[in-house]
């Protein structure tokens, strides 16, 4: 059975010797100038004793009256006060300290990281947080191992200095052979600045599909689908960084040109701190044929229409492609710490919140009646996708693309009449669209016949539009004239 605290002779300090081998580590850890001490769990006040003793200020919380009466009167005549409350919301207002003290309490929390966290908050710039703890029992053992502690606070102190308190008897009062030891963490003097970590995913696609790949192995979202993914490493920015990544999970080859940001979404999962995401598309066999190179991290790889996602995913990536779907760039998904990392469709956390401005005014889709949808669909369908378009809806009577917020329908309606297009009949004249580079858009010529569309002005091609100008000029089996411009 593990020792109980009120087993130990120590628990309220009343043996002197004790009492004096706790002055004196005290004396070590906390400030020499007089300042505000918040004690954690302060019981019957024997360390804040210690420490009102040393001329500091100090503020005990316990959620027990009975002791926090005993208290009041060992230190009634000391700067003190003690206030009943639960030592993950300490009722002390807004006020901040100087030390945050707490013996054989954090350990009792149900999240300790959490828990260190909102009690550095607690503290001025390069304060003080004295943490006594330990790992008592040999049968059923509690407590906690310093080496977690100390991992919790690294992100957050500027030095740390741990002391191992097992080896000294008069701490106890007597010769004790578990774990005990005391961490020192102190705050840097100037705030740190809000960071956060920053990943970056990639979006290969393949017409309407997405590669996902099955986590496993990793000990975070094991079994669920997720983007290939990671994290920017110092030096790096997202591009790069992307590129790293794809390289490493997937074998394949990207250069900036192949990639482009989609979106950027601010996320927190249940119970962890805030990150920022970077999603970047790619075309499929850019950089090569992708292949599983991480199989003690990737289960498989699976391609999946953005219009039919499963629901086994990691709900950010989940939330993310849906919202890339849809034409959001910018947009927030903040999850409770009750929700799952898993997707959970209909669950609060299945939505993002787009964060891009107001689109009134904007051009929300175009629309081409057209004689033969399946012929149709052939030519705009290839150029459309070729150009970062998403098929986007599918119906009896039509087809549409999507990119950013606007689409493009294609419709072979029942209520056409009869006679073709004729782009010079007062109407629609042509559609134009952006071109990334010269090169791209010589691809695009190129490949073009094979897909229903012929050059127009070739003798003027490819400054039909002006010397000015580098452009392609289009025209489908229908007369329907597109004009790509290279950026």
């Amino acid at each position: 059975m593990a020792a109980t605290f009120d087993e130990e002779p120590d628990h309220g300090l009343r043996d002197e010797a004790v009492r004096r081998a706790w002055a004196d580590r005290l004396r070590d850890w906390l400030p020499e100038d007089s300042g505000d001490v918040l004690d954690l769990g302060c019981g019957t006040g024997s360390l804040a004793l210690l420490a009102a003793g040393r001329g500091h200020r100090v503020t005990g919380v316990d959620l027990s009256p009975n002791m926090l009466e005993r208290a009041r009167a060992k230190l009634a005549s000391y700067d003190a006060e003690f206030l009943v409350g639960d030592v993950r919301e300490p009722p002390v207002g807004g006020r901040k300290f100087d030390v945050v003290l707490a013996r054989h309490v954090l350990w009792m929390m149900p999240d300790p990281e959490a828990t260190l966290r909102d009690w550095c908050a607690l503290l001025r710039p390069g304060g003080r947080l004295i943490l006594i703890e330990g790992v008592w029992g040999t049968e059923s053992p509690a407590g906690l191992p310093m080496s977690r502690l100390v991992a919790a606070l690294t992100p957050l102190a500027f030095h740390i200095h741990t002391e191992r308190l097992s080896g000294d008897a008069e701490l106890w009062g007597r010769r004790v052979e578990d774990e005990r030891y005391a961490v020192v963490g102190t705050l840097p003097r100037t705030p740190a600045r809000h960071a956060e970590i920053v990943d970056v995913h990639l979006m290969l696609r393949h017409g309407d599909a997405v590669l996902l790949s099955r986590r496993t192995g990793t000990g975070h979202a094991d079994g669920l689908l997720h983007l290939p993914s990671g994290h920017v490493e110092p030096g790096e920015d997202v591009r790069t960084a992307m590129i790293r990544e794809a390289h490493e999970e997937l074998g394949i080859d990207l250069t900036p040109a192949d990639l482009r940001a989609e979106l950027v979404l601010q996320h927190r999962g249940p119970g962890e701190t805030p990150r920022t995401g970077w999603f970047f598309s790619a075309r499929y066999g850019a950089g090569g044929t992708p292949r599983n190179t991480e199989p003690d991290k990737c289960a498989e790889l699976s391609w999946h229409p953005l219009s039919a996602l499963p629901h086994d995913m990691v709900a950010y990536c989940h939330v993310a492609l849906t919202a890339y779907h849809s034409g959001e760039h910018f947009a927030l998904h903040w999850q409770s710490d009750e929700e799952g990392v898993a997707y959970d469709d209909g669950g609060t956390g299945t939505g993002a919140e787009p964060l891009a401005a107001a689109r009134t005014g904007g051009i929300h889709h175009v629309e081409l009646w057209v004689p033969d949808l399946e012929a149709a669909q052939a030519a705009w369908g290839w150029l459309l996708e070729e150009l970062g378009h998403l098929p986007y809806q599918s119906w009896a009577h039509g087809r549409s693309w999507r990119r950013d917020g606007a689409y493009v329908v294609l419709e072979q309606s029942p209520a056409l009449r009869s006679g073709g297009h004729d782009r010079r009949r007062p109407g629609l004249n042509h559609l134009a669209f952006h071109v990334r580079g010269r090169a791209e858009l010589d691809r695009l010529v190129a490949a073009a016949p094979g897909h229903g569309w012929s050059l127009l002005y070739p003798d003027r091609h490819p400054h039909a539009g002006g010397e000015d100008q580098y452009a392609a000029y289009l025209e489908d089996a229908w007369g329907y004239e597109v004009e790509l411009v290279a950026e």
